[in-house]
């Protein structure tokens, strides 16, 4: 399986998602920086956490400018497999390629912390190794994580199955208190009608062993690996 990860000015998960790629799916990722224009022929993108280009403007406004976007695009109307985390999450409904947007919290601060999401739909290349409705501690850092969507797009969402992880407390109930951000629908995370694109804001390359708190994100790059593998999904 050949993956790779896009390196933007201000990315600062980069090597977290390198580490992860290396640890729990013994692949050696290609780190692509912004600017380059080579096609890779790449199973598997990820596009990282961080502040592309300081967040200015808005979180991932200038990143979906970049001349590496032109492939992201190219590598999703294959049916590529793409996810972005937190920043990469942002740069893809910047972009278009997922529906919605991220805007401010609604408290307005930056939050970095252990939250619990639940996993809405385990049919998908990135979450097949977990259970329906399992249960996961992942941490989130952002400040722009409201993920809102106007009320046609988020009947569409549900309808088409495509709310991946919503935000929850550790049984599973999904309440008001339960959500950091004010996110619509307490969504987490969301994927493309076909399938093949995953945007979260939650952080799995952030737990991936018990030294780091929780191991469940493990889940989602095993999941990966075995898709990749078995061309599940594919």
């Amino acid at each position: 399986m050949k993956i790779g990860i896009i390196v933007f000015p201000g990315s600062n998960c980069d090597k977290d998602c390198k580490y992860a790629v290396e640890t729990v799916m013994n692949n050696t990722p290609v780190m692509i920086w912004h600017k380059e224009t080579i096609k890779y022929d790449l199973d598997l993108l990820i596009i990282p956490g961080g502040f592309s280009y300081g967040d200015y403007l808005r979180a991932g406004a200038i990143a979906k400018f970049s001349k590496i976007m032109d492939y992201v695009r190219e590598m999703n109307e294959k049916g590529k497999l793409i996810i972005g985390i937190c920043n990469g999450f942002q740069i893809l409904t910047e972009s278009g390629i997922l529906p919605g947007a991220l805007i401010k919290n609604n408290t307005t601060r930056f939050i970095c912390e252990d939250v619990y999401i639940k996993v809405e739909n385990n049919n998908t290349p990135f979450t097949h190794m977990y259970n329906p409705n399992d249960v996961i501690k992942i941490p989130i850092a952002h400040k722009e994580g409201n993920y809102y969507i106007d009320d046609d797009g988020l009947n569409e969402l549900i309808r088409n199955n495509q709310v991946v992880f919503r935000y929850s407390d550790k049984n599973g109930n999904i309440t008001k208190e339960s959500n950091p951000n004010g996110s619509k629908y307490n969504i987490a995370g969301i994927i493309n009608k076909k399938g093949n694109v995953l945007g979260m804001m939650p952080h799995p390359e952030r737990s991936i062993e018990n030294l780091l708190g929780s191991k469940d994100g493990r889940y989602l790059f095993l999941s990966l690996l075995k898709s990749g593998k078995n061309k599940i999904f594919c």
